[in-house]
């Protein structure tokens, strides 16, 4: 008697498995890299995505990834890996696409002849930990009392290498400067990189960019009365609001019945009286610069003109935190009992022109823990990848900061751990050789990419770098300048070693969950039904 068909999914449920399936996700994973690994390294090419009718130009290996519209499955979590690494280190996006994706590349033979995934997963945990674990053995602690110039030396060559492969890298020396210059005025218990704020004005030249101590925000939305007001203040009193003052129209807004015209009158005086009292404390405050994230209207507007002080309300809710950080004081929601130690001050203030906007500047702030930089460019695209390559950058130096342990860059690290995978996987037996020598193959990737990308002839240069690790030097590396191999330790071409070992962590991690998915069920979306035309029934009249 033969056993009934039991219908458990749906009709049209799509469902594959086995061995073909993990291949299938490897192969799409690859594809991904064929598409990225153009842009790695100083020499790398950028990649213009257009969407839904907006042009990004860009190098950055998260936001290429973010922007292509990624529909495989198991090609979204190299999407997802890449993310992780700009959101935790800030750089090396690329690389540990790359990493992931050639972990796969190698153990697709494996898969092909029969071996299970989970042998292969086994190794792959081990070759990692064992590659963590030399980073940590070779990283240089960069010693924290070096005096300041010293320390920002330091910092200087982490954030040069993370532009090199940059838009920017032709003006490095202006935004390496600008990107530890911004690290290093906020809190270093903190280094929270939201107070660092980024302005971007279209027009004129990429040297025109500028680090504001202090905050800098566009003119907000003014009334008429705006153009009497003052400009310009020493030491100015600052008060925060988050009030608004604004006449309001009450017709519009609430219902009043009244038998007499006088009594009409009396509402509108009173509308007047509570709006004139408001501004009165305000005054009496002693303050030069009233600034609200509500609106001031044009009668308060006009009326501290009169009266020489600046007002400008709808300020954006990021830009009002960043001013009260770095000026001091604190919101206040309310005008009545504002105290001195309410109000916030700076050295200088002024409203000046940058390119085709207007900008209020904060500088010399006493507590400035925060600070702004105004980019410019020719072209907005510019701009953006512009401060895409200086987040990377900031986020170096922060690293470099909290983690001071650096490691040599263009390839040197890399090497050295093929190498000494190579060699720990000659002394073991069993598949697990095979497996582990596979992963130090594939760490090979990085520098050989960077040669491609430059034009230089891998196979030579990659066999020069490994008599030379053979060797015992430990820190050599591509060399770009000459076109030949040498000590990027020496020639200061330095890296965050936690950058290297997240890169590691996260590559290894993804290519383990892309071989451990042996089944793939895809349910496709319902079909919405046609409605049906209304007819017309028993008892509905035409």
């Amino acid at each position: 008697m033969s056993t009934p068909t039991i219908v458990v999914l749906k009709e049209g449920t799509d469902t594959s498995q086995g061995r073909g399936q993990i291949i299938s996700n490897i192969n799409a994973c690859v594809a991904i890299q064929e598409t990225l690994k153009a842009t790695l390294g100083p020499l790398g090419s950028d990649i213009l995505i257009v969407n839904n009718g907006r042009t990004t130009i860009s190098n950055d290996g998260a936001t290429i990834l973010k922007l292509l519209d990624v529909v495989h499955p198991a090609a979204k979590i190299l999407v997802d890996i890449s993310r992780s690494q700009d959101a935790e280190v800030g750089d090396g996006t690329t690389s540990v696409a790359l990493l992931a994706a050639e972990f796969l590349k190698e153990s697709k033979q494996f898969i092909e002849e029969g071996m299970p995934s989970h042998v292969i997963i086994k190794a792959f945990r081990k070759a990692c930990d064992l590659a963590c674990e030399k980073i940590r053995e070779l990283q240089v602690e960069l010693a924290t009392d070096h005096s300041d110039a010293e320390m920002r030396q330091l910092l200087e060559r982490c954030a040069q290498t993370a532009m090199s492969s940059k838009i920017i890298q032709n003006n490095k020396e202006l935004f390496t400067k600008m990107a530890v210059d911004a690290v290093l005025v906020l809190d270093r218990d903190d280094l929270d990189e939201d107070l660092i704020g980024i302005k971007k004005v279209a027009g004129g030249s990429m040297d025109e960019s500028r680090l504001i101590h202090g905050v800098a925000f566009k003119k907000a939305f003014s009334y008429a009365g705006f153009e009497q007001q003052p400009k310009k203040f020493s030491n100015p009193k600052i008060l925060s609001l988050n009030v608004e003052l604004e006449l309001k129209a009450e017709k519009d807004n609430a219902e009043v019945r009244i038998d007499k015209v006088a009594d009409y009158q009396e509402i509108v005086d009173a509308e007047w009286k509570i709006i004139l009292n408001k501004l009165d404390a305000i005054v009496a405050t002693g303050a030069n610069i009233v600034l609200s994230k509500l609106p001031i209207g044009d009668l308060a507007t006009q009326y501290f003109a009169d009266r020489g002080i600046f007002c400008a309300g709808r300020i954006p809710a990021q830009d009002m935190e960043r001013v009260v950080h770095a000026v001091g004081g604190s919101i206040q929601t309310t005008v009545s009992d504002i105290k001195p130690e309410h109000l916030g001050s700076c050295e200088r203030f002024e409203e000046v022109q940058i390119g085709g906007e207007r900008y209020n500047i904060f500088e010399g702030c006493p507590i400035a823990k925060t600070c702004t930089i105004i980019l410019r460019g020719g072209a907005d695209q510019v701009i953006a990848e512009v401060e895409r390559s200086l987040h990377d950058a900031i986020m170096i130096v922060k690293r470099a900061l909290k983690h001071n342990a650096v490691v040599a860059g263009g390839g040197a690290i890399e090497m050295e751990l093929s190498k000494h995978l190579r060699n720990y996987s000659r002394q073991i037996a069993g598949k697990q050789q095979l497996i582990i020598a596979a992963y130090a193959k594939a760490l090979e990737v990085i520098p050989r990419q960077l040669c491609e990308n430059a034009g230089l002839d891998g196979t030579d240069l990659l066999n020069n770098l490994r008599a030379q690790h053979s060797k015992g030097e430990v820190w050599y590396g591509l060399d770009f300048e000459s076109e030949t191999i040498s000590n990027n330790f020496e020639k200061f071409v330095w890296e965050p070693a936690l950058v290297k070992m997240n890169a590691l962590q996260s590559a290894t991690e993804a290519a383990v969950l892309v071989l451990s998915v042996d089944e793939t069920i895809k349910n496709e979306p319902n079909e919405p039904q046609p409605q049906q035309p209304m007819g017309r029934g028993r008892g509905i009249p035409r």
